[in-house]
């Protein structure tokens, strides 16, 4: 190999290893949190809220997404579980405090805390879970 042909393979070697990371950050495939239902069938999970990575539920308007699911307390201090992405492009949603509502920053709409659309462009609710909370144990069901 001539050493002209070792510096334009060498080249293209570290030009790839350098860009690939941007390539792929531009694939469709998503890495998000999606709810994944165990062997049974259907999602079900148990939060400590006992523990660090669980406080923020601790506090009225708090909230926290855990398996594709956004777990919030209401400005009233129910917990309230809703399926994550938003039902007009699947942009994970975001509860706010200040409204008590589940808001989606793609695009604007708004959700109530039982899921129902309280502006678009989405037109379908969000999926609501099952909550029960037993001590300082928070379980999130279908």
């Amino acid at each position: 190999m001539k050493r002209n042909e070792f510096f334009a393979v060498l080249g293209i070697s570290a030009g790839a290893l350098i860009y690939a990371p941007f390539l792929t950050s531009c694939s469709k495939s998503s890495t998000m949190d999606t709810p994944t239902p165990p062997a049974g069938g259907a999602l079900d999970f148990t939060l400590d809220l006992s523990l660090p990575a669980n406080s923020a539920l601790n506090t009225n308007g708090g909230s926290l997404l855990k398996s594709g699911v956004i777990v919030a307390r209401t400005s009233g201090g129910t917990y309230v579980a809703v399926a994550s992405a938003c039902t007009h492009q699947g942009t994970t949603v975001e509860f706010n405090s200040t409204s008590s509502q589940f808001h989606c920053p793609n695009h604007g709409s708004n959700f109530g805390t039982n899921g129902s659309v309280v502006n678009g462009p989405a037109t379908t609710a969000l999926k609501m879970y099952n909550v029960t909370l037993t001590g300082t144990s928070l379980r999130v069901y279908a």
